[in-house]
C-alpha cells in the first residue's frame, strides 16, 4: 500500500510538470549522450498503477521521466516520437545520432548554434582545417608580429651580397744575363659568391714597352664549392699583331689545393688556344711558403708576328719562395726556367736572341 501511494504522487508529480511544462535547467556544462536502454519502467504498469477514474499516463510520459532523472540535460527540443517501440540497441543508435536535435544554447562556448566546441564523441574536438580563419586570426606571414625593419634595410644572406678583390699574383723583375725586364700577373672580381666579373691580365714590359700583353674580361659562374667556369673575351697586345679570342674555361681548386686555370680560345681567323697555369702553396711555416708554378700554352696554327709556334708553344716552370709579412702582403724571391719551342726558337735564334734560359726573379705579392 506504501509504493502504490509512493508511485500515485510520482504520477501525480509528472503530469503537473508537463502542463505547465516546467524542465530542470541545466546543472552541467558539458552534455553527454543520452542512453534510453535503462528505463526500466515500462507503460503498462504505470497504466495498471493508476488509480480509477485517472487518466493513465502515456509511453511519452515514461520518456519524460526517465529524461529527467538524468541531471543537467534540456530535453525540450528532443524528438520522442521516433522512440516509441525501439528496443535496447535501437534506443542506443538513435540517442548518438539525435545529438544534432538536441538544444545546444548551453554550451561551453555560450554562443548558440557554435558547433566548434562540441565534443560529438570519441573525446576529440572539431577540427579547424577546411573551415575560414577567424577574422581575428594572426597573420602566418606577418613579420616579427606586424614589426618590421622600418627605414632600415633587410639582412641579405652572405651569398647576395656584392664583393670584390684584387690580387696581384706576380709582380717582379726577371733577370737573364743581362737583360731585365718587369713581369705582371694580376686577377679582379666583382660580384656575389656564385657570379662575378673577372679581368686576368698578364704580361711583360721590356725597354718601357709592352713585349706581350694578354687581358681577358670573363663572367665566372660558381659550380661547385670550388671551381668556375669561365667565358668571355681576350685580347692580345704587344709586339706583332694584335689578336682577339673568344674564351672560355675553368679555375679553381683541383685536390690537394693545386690552384688550376684551363683556358681554350678561338678567335676570327679560326686558331684555336689552350692555356694551363697551375701553382700550389707549400707551407713551411705559417709564413714562409714555398709555391711551385706551371704555366705552358698550345696553338693550332703558328703566328710568325707574335713568336707562336703550333703545338707547344712557350712553357714557364719555377719555384718561389715568399715572405707574408701580412697575409695580404709578401715579398718573394725565386727562380723559374722558360723557353720557347718550334717555330718560334728558330726565330729567336736567327735573330741571335736566346730561346730558353734561366731567370731570377724578385717581386711581391699582394691582394686586397
Amino acid at each position: 500500500m506504501k509504493q502504490e501511494t509512493l508511485m500515485s504522487f510520482r504520477v501525480s508529480l509528472i503530469a503537473v510538470l508537463m502542463v505547465f511544462n516546467i524542465t530542470p535547467s541545466l546543472a552541467q556544462e558539458d552534455q553527454v549522450p543520452v542512453d534510453h536502454s535503462q528505463h526500466t519502467i515500462s507503460s503498462e504498469r504505470i497504466q495498471n498503477d493508476a488509480k480509477p477514474g485517472e487518466k493513465p499516463v502515456t509511453a511519452q510520459a515514461e520518456t519524460t521521466m526517465g529524461m529527467e532523472a538524468m541531471p543537467g540535460m534540456d530535453h525540450s527540443k528532443m524528438n520522442h516520437e521516433s522512440m516509441q517501440g525501439m528496443d535496447s540497441s535501437d534506443k542506443k543508435s538513435a540517442g548518438q545520432s539525435s545529438e544534432h536535435d538536441m538544444n545546444h544554447s548551453g554550451t561551453a562556448s555560450g554562443k548558440t548554434g557554435d558547433m566548434s566546441s562540441m565534443n560529438h564523441g570519441g573525446g576529440e574536438s572539431m577540427s579547424m582545417q577546411g573551415v575560414s580563419a577567424p577574422p581575428d586570426a594572426r597573420d602566418p606571414h606577418a613579420y616579427s608580429d606586424g614589426y618590421d625593419f622600418g627605414q632600415s634595410p633587410r639582412p641579405q644572406m652572405g651569398d647576395q651580397e656584392l664583393l670584390g678583390s684584387l690580387l696581384v699574383d706576380r709582380l717582379e723583375s726577371a733577370t737573364n744575363r743581362g737583360s731585365t725586364a718587369l713581369t705582371y700577373d694580376w686577377q679582379a672580381w666583382f660580384g656575389n659568391t656564385y657570379d662575378r666579373a673577372l679581368v686576368r691580365a698578364e704580361g711583360d714590359i721590356e725597354g718601357g714597352t709592352f713585349k706581350d700583353a694578354r687581358n681577358e674580361l670573363l663572367w665566372a659562374h660558381a659550380i661547385t664549392a670550388y671551381w668556375d667556369t669561365q667565358l668571355g673575351i681576350r685580347y692580345d697586345s704587344g709586339k706583332g699583331t694584335d689578336r682577339g679570342w673568344l674564351a672560355f674555361g675553368v679555375q679553381g681548386l683541383a685536390p690537394y689545393w693545386i690552384y688550376v686555370e684551363a683556358t681554350a680560345y678561338v678567335n676570327e681567323q679560326g686558331r684555336i688556344s689552350f692555356r694551363l697555369e697551375t701553382e700550389y702553396d707549400l707551407l713551411i711555416t705559417q709564413r714562409l711558403i714555398l709555391q711551385p708554378r706551371i704555366e705552358m700554352n698550345f696553338y693550332s696554327q703558328r703566328d710568325d708576328t707574335r713568336a707562336v709556334s703550333s703545338g707547344l708553344s712557350d712553357f714557364e716552370g719555377g719555384v718561389r719562395l715568399r715572405y707574408e709579412i701580412l697575409r695580404e702582403f709578401a715579398p718573394y724571391v725565386g727562380v723559374e726556367w722558360a723557353g720557347k719551342f718550334g717555330s718560334a726558337a728558330d726565330n729567336l735564334q736567327a735573330a741571335g736572341e736566346n730561346a730558353q734560359g734561366t731567370l731570377f726573379v724578385a717581386g711581391v705579392r699582394f691582394w686586397f
